[in-house]
């Protein structure tokens, strides 16, 4: 008899978070590769995903739901799963049929993952909507989730603040960069469509507030270097106000490109010329591109944090606000020093690997 775990794709068409949507596709195809004997992985979908879910392989199955994803998502939130049973089912993200269920005499599990805990540390910065549902999902998880993934410890610790009756169910899974995370042999058209040069500082945007960019932007300054400025992943909407925040600085506009959302092979080219990558959120929130730039050995300055100290170890120079132009100036002091980080980046980036975590997960649901 074959057991199958269902994997919730929600993200396939209507995407909400380009990088827990890029996670769902690789923990499905890292649970394809790692499926135990006597075990397949299938899909649970919104109405209009099949084709979309079609297109990994090695699924054994789908599972197409009534509603299309924002419908689905607003009836998951209220408890009305019509149609897609019970058995073995995994969500790389909060969205997941979270209703009762009787895991000891059926065997039916659901377990769910938290990558980021911004609808409760920033909700002004997202919109109202988006704050509403992550909290109606967690409230379900709270009292039906099996066990609930999250990629540190240290997002667990805030967690437990935040939702204490999910305590023993939560478990500890990072992240990694995406399968084959290389430079491409396109990359030198790709950086000339992005409009990038060959010596950049990277910039990672993501989750960023003001207090952020402008410490990220001011460390730039301090060392008068003349190099192009590469931000990714600021929030759709903010490149004015980033542009702004780094005129303020002292930063020329004409050195800086400000995007909302690269593909990894687009993010992989920038990366290639990066003399130094900045990390400057403090947020609890799983820092992606952080982890890219280890697996790809570029030198990283990343901001204090649980989540940085957790996750980067010796792979960065993680430094206060005090001290953070001080820390990126150690980096670039020459090429010797760069080499030298960039060893260390590269060392700590082979830690993470989808593979490990599908195996994880598999682990998880045998436990249970």
């Amino acid at each position: 008899m074959t057991v199958t775990l269902r994997l919730v794709l929600d993200q396939l068409i209507d995407v909400v978070d380009p990088d827990a949507a890029e996670a769902a596709r690789e923990i499905a195809a890292a649970l394809v590769a790692t499926a135990p004997r006597g075990c397949a992985v299938g899909a649970i979908v919104p109405a209009g995903a099949e084709s979309a879910a079609a297109e990994i392989a090695g699924l054994a199955d789908v599972w197409r739901a009534p509603l299309a994803r924002p419908a689905l998502s607003a009836s998951w939130q209220l408890g009305i799963t019509p149609g897609i049973g019970g058995g073995l089912i995994h969500a790389p993200g909060l969205l997941a049929p979270l209703v009762r269920h009787d895991r000891v005499n059926d065997n039916d599990q659901t377990v769910v993952t938290l990558w980021e805990l911004c609808a409760w540390e920033i909700p002004g910065d997202l919109p109202r909507a988006a704050v509403a549902s992550q909290r109606a999902l967690l409230r379900r998880a709270e009292k039906f989730a099996d066990a609930v993934v999250v990629p540190t410890h240290a997002l667990a610790a805030k967690l437990a603040e935040i939702a204490p009756r999910l305590a023993g169910r939560v478990r500890v899974i990072p992240g990694a960069a995406p399968r084959g995370f290389t430079v491409p042999s396109d990359a030198v058209g790709r950086r000339r469509e992005l409009g990038v040069g060959e010596e950049v500082i990277v910039v990672a945007g993501s989750r960023c507030d003001d207090a952020a960019f402008a410490t990220a932007f001011s460390a730039i300054g301090s060392h008068g270097c003349d190099q192009g400025v590469v931000v990714m992943d600021a929030l759709p909407g903010s490149e004015q106000r980033v542009l702004d925040l780094a005129a303020a600085a002292g930063l020329a506009a004409e050195r800086v490109r400000v995007h909302t959302h690269l593909d990894a092979p687009d993010r992989a080219s920038v990366f290639d010329v990066a003399t130094a990558v900045i990390a400057p959120s403090a947020l609890s929130a799983f820092p992606w591109r952080a982890v890219e730039a280890l697996t790809l050995g570029v030198p990283l300055v990343a901001m204090a944090s649980d989540v940085h100290e957790e996750v980067l170890l010796d792979g960065a120079l993680i430094a206060p606000v005090e001290s953070f132009s001080d820390a990126l100036g150690q980096v670039l002091a020459s090429e010797e020093s760069r080499k030298r980080y960039a060893v260390r980046a590269a060392d700590r980036g082979r830690a993470f690997s989808w593979r490990d975590h599908a195996e994880r997960v598999w682990a998880l649901h045998s436990e249970l």
